[in-house]
């Protein structure tokens, strides 16, 4: 594979004779792709399919890349591979139906302080399960992690005493901080009701199931949307949700941007700006409402 990698790496510079800006981008979005590809398909690249491919792309979204990242990088497999297929290394290319759509991004939804605060209160702390589900809540809200970033923890990623959740990506591994209810919650779920949901005392994972293994987005995406109903908050509240509500949370309290950008993990600044933009428009609808000559 790394040959491979290395052979067009060559012909973008002798044959093609890209610019190094040209080179430097189509090797990096490659390569990332190759080490992904690798890691969590357990694949070369020449063995990639479409599949893999669209699920790429939707790691890329869900990391909060940019659509403009998303397009680049696109371009830049659908290039290595019309190389392996004119090379002969391949009968057809797997990013032939491969698109990135350049629509207008919707500014997400944000819930108040006020429904933060009830949503948190939901879970009855009267059995394993409902420690674990106010465990997950507000560990959710104090990192502002991506759902599959909250049910890939493993338990060696916590440091209660230091009060921090260590997440690991593909790409790099950041270190959040809890405030004192999360760390306190995490605590109690961890100390005295996990070990009753185990089936295997070897289990990694963090937060398990009824069944005693990790769970799974759906079973989270189950659990959040019980305690949307029960809080009766008439929003749609997603994990997604909960990750804005933090960043903007964040923003309003005087957070630079540079650090809610690297404590949500966005590679692209841009992606972090839209919660500026947010907050822009949420001080003009307070002038226009408030000011006596608006």
């Amino acid at each position: 594979m790394l040959d491979l990698i290395s052979a067009y790496e060559n012909y973008l510079t002798k044959v093609k004779q890209a610019s190094n800006n040209t080179i430097t981008s189509y090797m990096r979005d490659i390569r990332q792709f190759a080490r992904w590809l690798s890691t969590t398909e357990e694949l070369d690249t020449v063995d990639a399919t479409q599949e893999n491919i669209s699920r790429y792309m939707e790691v890329l979204e869900e990391e909060g890349r940019s659509t403009a990242t998303q397009a680049r990088c696109a371009a830049s497999l659908r290039n290595y591979y019309s190389y392996l297929v004119s090379s002969g290394f391949l009968e057809q290319s797997p990013v032939t139906d491969v698109k990135v759509e350049r629509k207008e991004r919707k500014l997400p939804q944000i819930l108040t302080n006020r429904e933060i605060e009830l949503l948190l209160s939901q879970p009855v702390c009267i059995d394993d399960k409902g420690f674990r589900d106010k465990a997950m809540l507000e560990v959710l809200y104090a990192t502002g992690m991506r759902v599959s970033e909250l049910i890939d923890l493993n338990v060696s990623d916590v440091n209660l005493d230091q009060g921090i959740v260590k997440c690991t990506t593909s790409r790099k591994t950041r270190s959040i901080p809890l405030y004192p209810a999360a760390q306190k919650a995490l605590r109690l779920y961890m100390d005295e009701h996990r070990d009753f949901l185990l089936t295997d005392s070897d289990e990694p994972a963090l937060f398990v199931n009824v069944n005693g293994t990790r769970i799974s987005r759906q079973g989270f995406w189950k659990i959040l949307k019980h305690y949307q109903e029960t809080a009766h908050i008439d929003k749609d509240i997603t994990p997604h949700t909960l990750r804005h509500s933090f960043a903007v949370h964040l923003l309003e309290n005087g957070a630079d941007i540079g650090s809610v950008q690297e404590l949500m993990g966005h590679c692209d600044i841009s992606s972090t700006q839209l919660y500026t933009h947010m907050l822009n428009q949420k001080i003009k609808q307070v002038y226009e409402k408030c000011h006596p000559k608006a």
